[in-house]
């Protein structure tokens, strides 16, 4: 390896203080498989009182609730990780949420969501599909959605930090590294790129990139 490509490497793989606060800064590393321990129990335990109450069609409320979150992760990442104001608050905030990922992406601490985020954010959700969908039903859409997290979230750690040995994992790495590497404006399906198909965001292939379009990951 060439002392720039070494530099370069140290770069993506560095996980720099985000937070002044000791308490904060630590809060927003988490291992990879915190989210496995966190949200495996509580699928598995939604969804077997989800069939307890429906009977097999738990299992098509479990599967809607998968594809809904699917295309929540696509609008999310779109949407929210990058809206990227210039300056001020919001230049601060969206570097915290997903700017320092796309500066520094195999820092392995911050390839999945931290609890303090991920727990609150799923008890809104839950306590919306219960509003929306009555208790039994939201029991199996919310393992079904639950279940889409984890596999985000899996997903996410495994592009960045191994390559792999198949040849649709191999399209899925290649679709998240041109997001981060070639245009950051396409790509946003993470677990799931049907949706950037859906809405025309897939990233364009060597032979199609067009210089003026050609980004670099910040």
């Amino acid at each position: 390896m060439t002392p720039t490509s070494q530099r370069r490497s140290e770069r993506l793989k560095a996980s720099p203080r985000m937070f002044e606060n000791d308490v904060l800064d630590k809060l927003s590393r988490v291992h990879p498989s915190v989210p496995i321990v966190l949200f495996l129990p509580a699928i598995a335990i939604l969804f077997v009182l989800g069939v307890g109450r429906l009977g097999a069609v738990a299992v098509a409320w479990a599967v809607a609730g998968y594809v809904f979150w699917t295309l929540l992760e696509y609008w999310l990442h779109r949407v929210v990780f990058h809206w990227e104001p210039d300056d001020g608050l919001g230049a601060r905030l969206h570097w915290i949420i997903h700017g320092v990922h796309h500066d520094h992406p195999n820092d392995p601490m911050r390839l999945v969501m931290p609890p303090s985020v991920s727990v609150p954010l799923a008890l809104m959700f839950y306590g919306a599909f219960l509003i929306v969908l009555g208790g039994d039903r939201a029991m199996a859409f919310g393992s079904g959605f639950l279940a889409g997290y984890l596999v985000y979230d899996m997903t996410h750690y495994l592009l960045h930090h191994r390559v792999p040995s198949s040849k649709a994992g191999r399209r899925l790495r290649e679709h998240h590294m041109r997001h981060h590497f070639q245009d950051h404006t396409r790509g946003f399906g993470v677990s799931s790129p049907v949706w950037d198909r859906v809405f025309g965001t897939t990233p364009r292939g060597r032979s199609a990139e067009r210089p003026a379009t050609r980004k670099v990951a910040h």
